[in-house]
């Protein structure tokens, strides 16, 4: 590598005011992503850069991991540090890393000969590489399954993703509060958005933030984004709910938000802005404005700048407004594959999931086609139900599959949480008969402690399956 290309780097990282990373040393942050882009780039160079996995619990470490592997126009594959040796089983046999930035014990613990490359690693060194493909930027994605694939993402992807957002909410810089990890796509792109367009960024644990902790800000400048228990947990205390409704807006996404607490949120005058959007399109694609949420719309919003949504029958035809059918998506922020294997030349994304435009418009889930329940030959989507069951109020959680049988082809299954102690199932059967159809309603209801969600609040069906046959 180049001196010229270190003073660059250093540039970059040394060139936001003081207080860009809030509560942050922009000084020493830009001496970290020094030392690191140093490290990388030291040695006699192979014929292609290190594919390195960023294992870093640590935001600032994490953020100068990302901007020195960035600079140094490595493969960088963005990772959850909490990930269990079958996750890494996985990772490793999928990637097969040169350099794992991080200092992570348990992943020392799991695989105890690993050579973990962290801030005192010696890694083997490259000359500066030109390929196509060498930048890419890898981001995991578990969806339903629970099984780890990597996004491919490059630099345009994500900026196309921030400048339709620029340009939906009509401003310049982008300053966000971010609560959410990092090597997730949520949390990510809250960096990239303030880093490419001069905003701040705060950066706190949302457990600090739910115990009353608030980093120095004004709120009305800022954007946070949240997962609907997050925004649940932070609702019951007033304080944080006044706190909370003084945001420029309040983006919320990760999984379906029930009823109930969208018509909290409209009661606090939180400006929320429901999205719509995926790992594979590097967040957001359609986000409805605070005041149209404010106004009593519970849609998912309009589709952003830089991405096209259409709906289409399972032959692929445009279906008309209001008419139901799988999501396509076709946007500048799209994903190029799942590494290593890019996506064919169709002119659009087909998704699993299941909505509809309506005549303003605004985009709507309904639910996931595979996650569709087929009972007595009537469709049951489960979303509807988990929806009627929260609204009860007799549900801390709950999630909703279908179970084989017989004589119905599948059975709707509720596996919930109560509220309390004192919840049965003939309260919750009492509580949604006149909210649901008799076929939509559950059969069967099994109580566990608590449901296998992931940091972003997505439900692991493959687990739930095993949770209801058990029952069954």
């Amino acid at each position: 590598m180049t001196a010229n290309l270190t003073t660059n780097i250093l540039d970059i990282a040394s060139g936001f005011p003081d207080n860009w990373l809030v509560g942050g040393d922009s000084g020493e942050f830009a001496r970290i992503v020094d030392r690191q882009f140093q490290q990388i780039t030291k040695n006699p160079a192979p014929k292609t850069p290190p594919k390195i996995c960023i294992a870093e619990s640590e935001p600032l470490q994490f953020l100068a991991s990302f901007i020195s592997a960035r600079a140094a126009k490595c493969p960088i594959f963005l990772c959850n540090p909490n990930w269990v040796k079958q996750e890494w089983e996985q990772v490793f046999d999928l990637v097969e890393p040169d350099l794992i930035l991080g200092q992570n014990a348990e992943l020392k613990k799991i695989f105890p000969s690993l050579r973990l490359y962290s801030r005192e690693f010696h890694s083997p060194g490259f000359n500066s590489p030109t390929k196509n493909g060498f930048d890419n930027i890898m981001i995991p994605t578990g969806g339903s399954s629970g099984k780890i694939r990597f996004a491919i993402h490059t630099w345009e992807t994500l900026t196309a993703s921030v400048q339709g957002f620029q340009e939906y909410f009509q401003l310049e810089k982008i300053n966000s509060f971010c609560v959410l990890p990092l090597y997730h796509v949520s949390g990510f792109m809250q960096f990239v958005r303030s880093f490419t367009t001069g905003g701040q960024l705060v950066i706190q644990p949302f457990k600090t933030l739910e115990s009353g902790e608030k980093a120095d800000i004004e709120p009305e400048e800022f954007f946070i984004s949240l997962v609907p228990t997050q925004l649940q947990r932070l609702l019951q205390n007033p304080d944080t709910a006044n706190w909370l409704s003084r945001f420029r807006a309040v983006l919320l996404g990760g999984a379906p938000a029930w009823p109930e607490l969208l018509a909290t949120a409209r009661n606090h005058q939180i400006k929320l802005a429901p999205c719509y959007g995926m790992t594979e399109t590097a967040s957001q694609i359609a986000t409805l404005k605070p005041e149209d949420f404010l106004a009593g719309n519970n849609s998912s919003g309009q589709v952003l700048p830089h991405a096209k949504i259409t709906i289409r029958s399972p032959q692929g035809e445009i279906l008309c407004s209001n008419q139901i059918g799988n999501i396509a998506v076709n946007a500048k922020s799209l994903a190029l594959g799942y590494y290593p294997e890019k996506f064919g030349d169709s002119e659009y994304f087909q998704l699993d999931d299941l909505g509809f435009i309506d005549r303003n418009n605004c985009l709507n889930i309904v639910g996931r086609s595979s996650d569709k329940i087929i009972s007595g030959g009537e469709n049951v989507f489960p979303a509807q139900v988990e929806a009627a069951i929260k609204n009860t109020n007799l549900v801390a959680d709950v999630a909703v599959i279908g179970l084989p049988d017989k004589d119905w082809g599948q059975v709707v299954t509720a596996i919930y949480v109560p509220a309390n102690s004192e919840v049965t199932v003939k309260n919750l059967q009492a509580a949604i008969e006149d909210k649901l159809s008799k076929f939509k309603r559950p059969k069967y209801w099994v109580i566990v402690e608590q449901l296998p969600r992931n940091s972003q609040g997505k439900i692991n069906r493959e687990q739930l399956q095993e949770i209801g046959l058990k029952y069954q």
